[in-house]
Order: structure tokens, then C-alpha cells, then sequence
């Protein structure tokens, strides 16, 4: 769900390749889709397969992906693809009629709200459009004809994560997929992980945590750490120039390799390929200091304990 400001590449040796051999990406965002994407889910499948990568995670704000996940995973033998699903007003929002037949398709990852969260702004806010996210002309597109229900939040007025929220969340844990927290504020996201870690859920995600609209800092991600998330980043919000790199690395240093996650979120025509910002993500960890074996836990051991 990146900027659309692309930057200057990353060289990569073939020591970043190597750490994140065997890796999975838990988010892409590829054709097809309603936005114009670099490439397809079965061209990406052969792109890992040449890298000897191992899958990826079907991300949509706007359509369920579980169906077309079976669809990849057959057709691209040593690649897994899994699907998922964004609780977006497309879908209904929070409802848990999508939730519960996403998790008896096979889904994989729940989203929160992003695009049609409370906390996300840029789809709604006045002003010149030519810097905006895809999907935010698209928000914007769709309120200009009229179609522009309410933001969504999971919390109420008393500050508490709201009943039908937990019932989301239920499902989620009955069917056991990866609860990610999408665009939440980083007030929702603290009770909303608080919560889940309460009803037992095991697979808690906080999505892209130094991405504008969380803009965790290290000691609030090392707090939701604490109880019991594992912290995501997203090659693409430092890429486009939405964080600084050193406050990136510094978090990492604070949480630990070992509650992190790193992921892409590639697929923008204008950024680069997906399995090539893997790779250059990886790099940017080994020339900051961290070790191979840092890496290989960030790119290819959690995120497979996170989706096994």
C-alpha cells in the first residue's frame, strides 16, 4: 500500500539473496487488482520461484484473494500463495459473514480496515492528488459519487475495543488465521492487540509499523511486542522516503529479530520488483549491522511460523 514515489535502487550481493532463500513475503499487492500492479500473482510465482523464494500473501484493500491463492498455489509448483482478506467497507467491514467463510475457504490473513479506517486520512482529506496512494484517488473518486460511508474504528466511545470487533476477532482465532491490524491508529492497535492476546488468538500482526498513519515509535512497537505481537516492516514505507532508515533500524535493535517480520509490500508499478525489493530490504539490514542469521529469522523463519 506504498507511496507512488519511487527512489533510487539498492545494490544487492549475493549474500542478501542468500539469507532470504526459502523466504515467504506476507504482503504483496499484485494483479489483478482495481489498481494498475507491475505484475500478475502467477508471473510473481515464477519470479520466486527463479529466486528461490517460497510464497507470498495475497494483499487487497478491496477483494478477497483466498479463492485465487488455491488458484496460484496449484498452478506454481514450489510456490505457496495464501490468501487474505481486508475488513474494508468492499467486504461489508467488520462482518462476520465474510470472516467466517474467508476462514472455511482456507483464508489466511484478516486485515483491519486500511483504506476505509478512521485513522486513514489521505483518501478523504482536501488537496492536490497528484502525490496520493492509488487507492486514495480511488476513495475519493468513489465519496465524490456519493458512495462514502463512515470511517471505521474498532473501538467505541469508551475507548474499548467495540463487540462486534471481538466477534471478528473470534473468528479469527477459531479459524486460526493471522489477525494483521491494517491502518488502525496506534491507539486501536494497543487495544486491539491487549484484546486478542486476551481471547487467545496466536497469530497477532501489526501491519507496517513506521508507515504515516501508525508511525510507531520503537518503544510503543516494543510495547505491543511485550504483549505478545510481532512487529512488521515494510521495505516500501522507508524506500519512498515515509520513514527515515535509521529510526527503522533502531526499532528493529530495540524489539529484537525475533519479533519481527519483514515484508515488501511491493507490487506498485513504479517501485520495484517484488522478489528484487526482497532482496534489497535484506541488504539494507546487512550494511546497517545486522547479521545474516538476523535476517534469515526476519525474512524466512517468522514469517513461516507466522503462516504454518
Amino acid at each position: 500500500m506504498a507511496s507512488e514515489t519511487a527512489a533510487a535502487p539498492v545494490r544487492v550481493t549475493d549474500a542478501a539473496w542468500q539469507a532470504i532463500e526459502g523466504g515467504y513475503d506476507l504482503q504483496v499487492h499484485v494483479a489483478p487488482d482495481v489498481i494498475a500492479r507491475r505484475i500478475d500473482d502467477l508471473d510473481l510465482a515464477k519470479e520466486f520461484k527463479q529466486h528461490n523464494l517460497k510464497g507470498f500473501v495475497l494483499k487487497s484493500h478491496y477483494a478477497p484473494t483466498y479463492e485465487r491463492a488455491k488458484v496460484v498455489t496449484k498452478a506454481s509448483p514450489g510456490i505457496t500463495a495464501f490468501g487474505a482478506i481486508t475488513l474494508n467497507h468492499s467486504v461489508g467491514g467488520l462482518n462476520p459473514v465474510a470472516l467466517e467463510i474467508a476462514g472455511r475457504s482456507g483464508n489466511k490473513v484478516v486485515w483491519m480496515p486500511t483504506v476505509d479506517a478512521a485513522n486513514e486520512t489521505a483518501g478523504r482529506s482536501d488537496g492536490p492528488t497528484d502525490k496520493l496512494p492509488f487507492w486514495a484517488k480511488i476513495q475519493r473518486e468513489l465519496s465524490a459519487t456519493g458512495i462514502s460511508p463512515p470511517p471505521l474504528t474498532v473501538l467505541g466511545a469508551d475507548g474499548k475495543v467495540t463487540n462486534v470487533t471481538k466477534g471478528c476477532l473470534e473468528l479469527i482465532g477459531k479459524h486460526d488465521m493471522v489477525l494483521a491490524t491494517g491502518h488502525l491508529s496506534k491507539k486501536e492497535i494497543r487495544e486491539l492487540v491487549k484484546t486478542a492476546k486476551e481471547m487467545g488468538l496466536k497469530r497477532v500482526l501489526v501491519t507496517h509499523a513506521e508507515f504515516p498513519s501508525q508511525n510507531m515509535t520503537a518503544d510503543e512497537q516494543l510495547e505491543v511486542a511485550n504483549m505478545g505481537a510481532v512487529i512488521e516492516h515494510c521495505f516500501t514505507t522507508m524506500y519512498t522516503n515515509k520513514a527515515p532508515w535509521d529510526a527503522y533500524f533502531d526499532s528493529v535493535r530495540k524489539v529484537g529479530p525475533e519479533r519481527i517480520i519483514l515484508s515488501t509490500d511491493l507490487g506498485q508499478t513504479i517501485n520495484p520488483p517484488v522478489a528484487d525489493g526482497f532482496a534489497m530490504f535484506a541488504q539494507k539490514m546487512l550494511d546497517a549491522g545486522f547479521s545474516a542469521a538476523d535476517v534469515r529469522r526476519m525474512c524466512v523463519t517468522n514469517p513461516t511460523a507466522m503462516i504454518s
